[in-house]
């Protein structure tokens, strides 16, 4: 057995944290979705779990932001996020949607209205 490199101590293995599980239990999240906790009273959590908890209590993370925090990769923290939503701890919202682009027709009727009046 060869011993730890340093800097690597207190190193969990992501399928320790997500309990073996490769995929979340819903495909809800992107890296922008906004997650927040819900305030609710959780049992015994993970270590990871409460800390997510700890951090969406100031207001609104990306999945990216609670990754970032966590120092864990995305797919992991999704995972957790996923088991969070399920037990009524977080709540998920997605980013407000981009604008659709607007019919060329209709800014060419808006461009001729102001052209009419000036």
């Amino acid at each position: 057995m060869t011993a730890p490199r340093p800097g690597r101590r207190g190193l969990v293995r992501p399928y320790v944290i997500t309990e073996g599980r490769a995929h979340p239990t819903r495909d809800t999240f992107d890296l922008v979705t906004l997650v927040i906790a819900t305030g609710a009273e959780p049992g015994a959590l993970s270590p990871e779990k409460d800390r997510v908890l700890r951090l969406c209590r100031g207001g609104a993370l990306s999945v990216a932001e609670v990754a970032g925090h966590l120092g864990i990769p995305v797919s992991v923290t999704k995972v957790l996020l996923g088991d969070l939503a399920d037990d009524g701890l977080i709540l998920t919202r997605s980013p407000v949607p981009s604008a659709r682009p607007t019919e060329p027709r209709i800014l060419q009727e808006v461009l001729d209205g102001l052209r009419a009046r000036l």
